[in-house]
């Protein structure tokens, strides 16, 4: 057997475990650093596949790493499993309805991502022990992409120092070897602090935090005009000092995110936000104290590594749905929005059955994960493949609904299958690490990971 039959063959026998895996952590849907059933259950299924499992890697409550081999090359395989917060949703449904009101949800498919990577792995070792293949794989359980950064703090901690390459992947619409950027991100908590009184009989002896929040999401909607265009500013108020508007507001907070190409440009843009942030609360009389959040470096692209994907990519093909699995994707296409489905009219078919050509040439692509921090320490490589009807958007309930639909399940082992084999040739090809590594300094071009992340920085739970 070659290691494309023993890839089928594993995956075939371990899909009703891989499927019930990825389905209870739909079901768990925990997000940043509170997914300890989701953690646990995936380290205790590569513990029982005859994985070494190390847990609360890093000093991370939720994060582990389960290796099987000995020696080099070590090669990763990235798995997440986070959930979004306000995001949750009835499975299989053709309409909004919560399962719990402002519960969460996988609306970016993380219960597919992680289960998929899990694919790879027992599909890899299978290969190890059958072709008698020397090296070692690696399947870092990470928490905290959604906002949290936890790779970051992974790098952090050194867990990639002896990583040669990596991959991993993403439930999309389409599938892709993934060869683009992604931008650079700071997400910074400004909790403003004032002094409450009746409204009425003293407004005078009061000064409103909330005035501080909304001054400063003022200030900062003007700073959007000088900043660079590709740059991003968003913001959350998540805290509104309390629901009496007779009550002078004495606390409020307000969380923002910024992004940019580059980590020195969100550095910079981050600097004038905080500037801004002290000017609102000069201007309503309130102090305000500033805590880093999370962060993630910009993605940096290896095009050895995708053309290498494209190319087992190929050799599985894209997959092919039923009539029942196609009237179901267009009833969830039927839910989107006019612009949305103009914007649908030009992609095509309802679900994904061709393989999108592989960009030579790094795309780009407006949003930020964590994988970014890994890529400036090892090459990474990565797919997109197809688990939701064409134009879902991501971090909506119709994502969250298709996440245990039979599509989602094929699509989900499809990645699996093409990590697998990615792995296989990394272990069997030396000169393809060795031009993946030389294309990676070329990429830095002298520059070094800097961390975002401050010293006292520590992976916070959402709820905190």
């Amino acid at each position: 057997m070659n290691y494309t039959d023993i890839i089928k063959h594993t995956l075939e026998q371990e899909r009703a475990r891989i499927v019930a895996v990825s389905d209870q952590i739909w079901e768990f849907a925990e997000v940043r650093y509170e997914e300890v059933q989701s953690a646990a259950l995936m380290a205790q299924t590569l513990e029982e596949a005859g994985f070494a499992v190390t847990r609360n890697a890093g000093g991370i409550s939720t994060a582990f790493v389960a290796s099987f081999g000995e020696g080099q090359p070590v090669i990763a395989i990235l798995g997440e499993y986070d959930a979004l917060p306000s995001l949750s949703q009835e499975a299989n449904r053709d309409c909004y309805a919560p399962v719990v009101k402002a519960g969460h949800g996988h609306g970016c498919g993380h219960n597919l991502l992680g289960s998929g990577a899990l694919a790879a792995a027992l599909a890899a070792k299978a290969c190890i022990e059958t072709l008698g293949l020397s090296g070692t794989i690696k399947y870092y359980g990470c928490p905290a992409e959604e906002g949290g950064g936890g790779k970051a703090y992974m790098a952090r901690a050194g867990l990639f120092n002896d990583v040669d390459v990596a991959f991993t992947w993403h439930p999309w619409d389409e599938n892709l070897a993934y060869n683009a950027r992604m931008l650079a991100t700071n997400q910074v908590k400004y909790s403003f602090t004032g002094k409450s009184t009746h409204a009425a009989f003293s407004p005078h002896l009061g000064r409103s935090a909330l005035d501080g929040v909304e001054l400063m999401n003022v200030g900062a909607n003007f700073l959007r005009e000088h900043i660079i265009p590709e740059a991003r500013l968003h913001y959350a108020i998540t805290n509104a000092g309390g629901r009496a508007p007779n009550v002078v507001q004495s606390e409020a907070e307000v969380l923002y995110k910024i992004r940019s190409p580059k980590m020195q440009q969100v550095r910079e843009i981050t600097e004038r936000v905080h500037d801004i942030a002290h000017g609102a609360a000069l201007m309503s009389g309130t102090a305000v104290s500033i805590e880093f959040d999370a962060a993630s470096a910009d993605l940096i692209p290896n095009v050895a590594l995708a053309s290498m994907l494209d190319e087992e990519l190929a050799k599985v093909g894209a997959l092919t749905f039923t009539a029942e699995e196609k009237a179901f994707a267009r009833a969830i296409q039927d839910t989107f929005s006019d612009e949305e489905k103009r914007l649908l009219a030009k992609r095509g078919d309802v679900l994904a059955e061709q393989l999108t050509p592989l960009r030579k040439e790094p795309d780009f692509l407006n949003g930020s994960t964590d994988v970014g921090d890994v890529s400036w320490l090892v090459p990474v490589g990565q797919v997109y493949i197809a688990t939701c009807a064409r134009g879902t958007p991501p971090h909506s309930w119709q994502m969250v609904t298709q996440g245990k639909t039979s599509y989602a399940h094929k699509g989900m082992l499809l990645a699996g299958s093409v990590m697998a084999a990615a792995v296989v040739r990394a272990l069997t090809t030396p000169e393809l690490i060795a031009a993946a590594k030389q294309e990676h300094t070329e990429q830095l071009d002298g520059e070094s990971y800097r961390s975002l992340l401050p010293a006292e920085a520590k992976p916070r739970p959402l709820s905190d």
